[in-house]
């Protein structure tokens, strides 16, 4: 019984998370690590310096969001969309970033180190001394971002196949 009651909260906690609308929730500063929120809508969420390591963003909506300073070390943010998000200062080292939305995002001293962003748009993002050492960046649309400072060093040890930075 103590087991199917356990999944019984897991399927409502899951409900909850797709159907979620951040944008009268603060999550600042929270703990959300190892959390399954995928095809969440946290558009406009505040999560500055939440701890959201190896948490599942799947397909969620992120536009808009607060996540300066998070920890995001191993998250999953597959197909994601981050478009405007405000990600200054965040870790996100290691994290899966295939094919999301980081159109305008801010990710000025962003650690994105061995991140696999291929395939994503951060057309028109800040990349403003970012660390992208070793990230892949294979088919990435990087034109009309701002790589002051990225470019020099550790954008070298980036993968750029196919991307494009016009």
């Amino acid at each position: 019984i103590a087991n199917s009651e356990s999944q019984a909260e897991i399927m409502e906690m899951r409900a909850l998370a797709s159907s979620l609308n951040a944008t009268i929730v603060s999550l600042q500063s929270a703990n959300l690590s190892n959390a399954n929120l995928a095809g969440a809508d946290l558009s406009n969420a505040n999560l500055a310096g939440a701890d959201l390591r190896y948490a599942i963003f799947e397909l969620a909506d992120l536009r808009y969001a607060i996540l300066a300073g998070a920890e995001m070390i191993n998250v999953d943010l597959t197909g994601a969309n981050l478009s405007n998000a405000t990600l200054f200062g965040a870790t996100l080292g290691n994290a899966d970033l295939i094919g999301a939305d980081l159109s305008n995002a801010d990710l000025y001293w962003a650690n994105v180190n061995y991140a696999d962003l291929s395939n994503a748009t951060l057309t028109g993002a800040l990349l403003i001394n970012t660390s992208l050492r070793y990230a892949n960046l294979a088919g990435a649309d990087l034109s009309n971002a701002n790589l002051t400072g990225a470019e020099y060093g550790t954008l070298s040890e980036a993968n750029l196949t196919g991307a494009n930075l016009a």
